[in-house]
C-alpha cells in the first residue's frame, strides 16, 4: 500500500537536495579547475578537506553534540556521491575520513576519546586514516603481523600498513593490531595514534593507476608507545569492531561506485550529443543509444541499492548483506560504465584532455578498496546461505 511521505521524510529530502547543490557550487569553484594537476602531481589537498569540514561534510555521522552535523547515512551517500561525479579521488578520502577513522571512534571510543577527537575530525581541522590493511595479508586480517604488547600501562606496537588513505596527512589513525594469536576473531585490539607519536612514520606515497589526489601509503611502527588509554574498546574486540566498521564502509564505496559512473556516463552523455559523424550526432546511432541505455540502468540499479543500504543503516538494522550487495553491484557497475564511457568518446577518451580517462582510471578502485569484488561475492554468498 503506497504511504504519504511523512514530514521528516520530505525534509531529509530536502536537507539531501541542498547537499547536493552545496557539493556543487563547492565543487565549480574549488575542485573542478584543479583536478588534472592534482592527479598528475599526485597531490593531496588538504585544505579542500579543511573546506569541507566547514560545510559540516567531514563529520556528517557525528552527533551535534560532538561537533558533528547530526546527520544520517542517506544525507551521507548523497555527498560523496556528489563529490565522486567531480573527482573519485576527493570522495573516497572524505569516505575514509568519516566512515572509518571517525565512524569508529564514534561508535567504540570511550567518552573521553569521543569529546578529544570527534570535534577536531567533525570540524575537518584534523584528518582522519585507518589502518588494517598490511603487506602480507590484504583480506587475511586475522593474520596481521602488526602487534601491540602490553608494558605496563603503555602498549608497544611494531609493524607496519599499508595501502592506507590519508595516511601520511592525517593527524589521527585508527589502528588495528594483533594483541592475541594469529587467527584468533578476538586476538585484535584498536589504538587512536596521534601523528607525531614517537615511533610513528609514515612510509612511501603509492604511485597509483587513479584515484592519485587521495593520499595512500605505507605507516611504520618500530617500537611505538601509546598509553593504555589510547585503546578503544575491549582487548580482543579489534577484529569484531572492524567487521562493523567496514558494514558502513562498503556503503561509502559503493556510494563512490555511483558517483564514478554517474560522473563518467553524464560525460559520455553530453558528448554523444555533440560529436557528429556521417552527417548527424553519434547520439543518433543505435550502437551508442544502446550503450547509454545500459549504463543509466546500471547506474539507477546501483543507486537504488546504495541508498536501500544506506536506509537500513539509518534504522539501526544490520546492513552486512545489503552493503555488500550494494558495494560489489555499484564497484562493478563503475568499471563498465567507465569502459563504455572511454569507447563513446573513442580516441579523445584515451587522452587526459577529457574526463572520462580519468574516470575510468578511477574506477578499478571501487572493486578492490574496503573488500575485493571476490570477499563481496563471499560476504553475500556466506550471508544468504546462512540465511
Amino acid at each position: 500500500m503506497y504511504s504519504t511521505p511523512s514530514e521528516t521524510d520530505l525534509n531529509r529530502e530536502e536537507t539531501c537536495k541542498l547537499i547536493k547543490d552545496t557539493v556543487h557550487d563547492f565543487s565549480e569553484i574549488n575542485i573542478k579547475p584543479f583536478i588534472r594537476d592534482w592527479d598528475e602531481k599526485q597531490h593531496f589537498p588538504t585544505e579542500v578537506f579543511n573546506q569541507l569540514g566547514e560545510l559540516g561534510l567531514m563529520g556528517m555521522l557525528v552527533p551535534e553534540s560532538y561537533g558533528g552535523s547530526g546527520l544520517g547515512y542517506k544525507e551521507y551517500v548523497t555527498a560523496i556521491v556528489a563529490l565522486s561525479k567531480v573527482d573519485p579521488s576527493i570522495g573516497l578520502s572524505m569516505a575514509a575520513h568519516n566512515s572509518l577513522c571517525t565512524n569508529h571512534i564514534l561508535m567504540f571510543g570511550t567518552e573521553e576519546q569521543k569529546q578529544k577527537y570527534l570535534p577536531l575530525l567533525a570540524s575537518g581541522k584534523w584528518i582522519g586514516a585507518w589502518g588494517l590493511t598490511e603487506p602480507n595479508t590484504g583480506s587475511d586480517a586475522g593474520n596481521m603481523r602488526t602487534v601491540a604488547v602490553r608494558d605496563g600501562d603503555d602498549w608497544i606496537i611494531n609493524g607496519s600498513k599499508n595501502f592506507i588513505t590519508n595516511g601520511k596527512s592525517g593527524n589521527v589513525t585508527v589502528l588495528i593490531t594483533r594483541t592475541g594469536e594469529p587467527g584468533d576473531k578476538h586476538g585484535a585490539t584498536a589504538f587512536i595514534i596521534e601523528q607525531g607519536t614517537t615511533g610513528f612514520t609514515s612510509g612511501r606515497k603509492e604511485d597509483k593507476l587513479g584515484m592519485r589526489a587521495s593520499e595512500t601509503v605505507e605507516l611504520i611502527f618500530q617500537d611505538c608507545r601509546v598509553p593504555d588509554s589510547q585503546r578503544i574498546g575491549e582487548i580482543g574486540d579489534g577484529f569484531i569492531q572492524s567487521l562493523k566498521v567496514l558494514d558502513g564502509g562498503r556503503i561509502s564505496i559503493a556510494a563512490l561506485g555511483v558517483g564514478t559512473a554517474q560522473g563518467a556516463y553524464e560525460a559520455a552523455l553530453a558528448y554523444s550529443k555533440q560529436r557528429e559523424q556521417f552527417g548527424k550526432s553519434i547520439s543518433g546511432f543505435q550502437g551508442i543509444q544502446f550503450k547509454l541505455a545500459d549504463m543509466y540502468t546500471d547506474i539507477q540499479a546501483s543507486s537504488l541499492l546504495t541508498f536501500h543500504a544506506a536506509e537500513l543503516k539509518d534504522r539501526g538494522e544490520k546492513v552486512t548483506l545489503p552493503s555488500a550487495v550494494a558495494k560489489y553491484h555499484s564497484s562493478e557497475t563503475a568499471v563498465r560504465v567507465a569502459n563504455d564511457a572511454v569507447q563513446i568518446f573513442g580516441g579523445y577518451g584515451f587522452t587526459k584532455d577529457y574526463p572520462v580517462e580519468k574516470f575510468y582510471r578511477d574506477s578499478k578502485l571501487c572493486t578492490i578498496g574496503e573488500g575485493t569484488s571476490e570477499i563481496q561475492k563471499m560476504v553475500i554468498s556466506k550471508e544468504i546461505l546462512a540465511g
